[in-house]
């Protein structure tokens, strides 16, 4: 956390209030969310630097500047990205703060990173295929088709659980959708990747798609604990959607039968064991 619809949703508003806008200064906090260069050559090569593209590739915040750098951002599990007036608080866990330009149309004077486990990352580059080019494919780009579903998995024999999670494999799934898309492509998370039938992965397929696009709909997912937040600083919604994860014990909705859990790759896993029996048989 967050996943690829939690960054997807900061990087659109991100893009609406960064795009054009210049940095007139950064102040980093704390050293060890710079990855590389190292902070005093990080905040000398962004001031002044006009952001000309906002996206995403996997779980990163991709910003591209008008020198052709490129400020590559990870929130791994607790970083936050929130567009702000001055005046606001900066709170305790601000970990690097970057200061802009004409705020008149946007509101916002700053781009605040907090970090409270201080796990997220930054990087600016000018080689971005550097840190981004091992990630793959992306679940909802057009050429993620069925039949180059089928050809990934063909040889793979781990669980499918854990192959959805490395990044290497496929990018932007974690623990939440993961566990989502397995519940309803009616496959058991324990199940050996290459037994799928062509049947299971195009439901599997279909499903990573599909709540992908709803959880991005919703504004990404912000569980109890409420550590994602929108650039706005506003909380996900689609934690109301969520079928599976973190329903121990309570019924399927599709059968009734209890929710259960385990721990897989020490994730926790939940899962039904009647809609997602461990073999395709059933």
């Amino acid at each position: 956390m967050p996943e690829l619809p939690e960054v997807e949703t900061v990087v659109r508003g991100l893009r609406r209030s960064l795009t054009g806008r210049r940095i007139t200064g950064v102040r980093v906090n704390w050293s060890g969310s710079i990855t590389r260069p190292d902070p005093q050559s990080f905040v000398r090569r962004l001031r002044g630097r006009r952001v000309t593209r906002v996206d995403r590739r996997g779980k990163w915040v991709v910003i591209e500047l008008d020198d052709g750098q490129t400020l590559l951002i990870h929130l791994r599990m607790t970083g936050q990205l929130l567009l702000e007036p001055a005046e606001c608080p900066e709170g305790k866990y601000t970990r690097v703060v970057f200061q802009l330009n004409d705020h008149r149309e946007s509101g916002t004077d700053r781009l605040r990173f907090s970090d409270m486990r201080k796990f997220g990352r930054m990087v600016l580059t000018d080689d971005p295929a550097s840190v981004l080019e091992e990630l793959g494919p992306e679940p909802l780009d057009d050429d993620f088709t069925v039949e180059r579903f089928k050809r990934m998995l063909a040889e793979r024999r781990g669980r499918i659980k854990s192959l959805l999670l490395n990044q290497r494999f496929l990018v932007g799934l974690g623990n939440i959708y993961v566990n989502e898309a397995l519940w309803l492509a009616r496959i058991h998370p324990l199940r050996s990747a290459d037994s799928l039938s062509g049947v299971e992965v195009e439901a599997l397929h279909r499903a990573i798609r599909s709540v992908l696009r709803a959880a991005i709909g919703q504004g990404g997912t912000t569980l109890e604990n409420g550590n994602f937040r929108q650039a706005n600083g506003e909380a996900g919604e689609f934690v109301d959607e969520l079928l599976v994860y973190g329903h121990e014990g309570e019924p399927c909705g599709c059968c009734g039968e209890p929710i259960e859990r385990v721990k897989v790759g020490q994730r926790s896993t939940y899962f039904c064991s009647r809609c997602q029996p461990t073999s395709a048989d059933g």
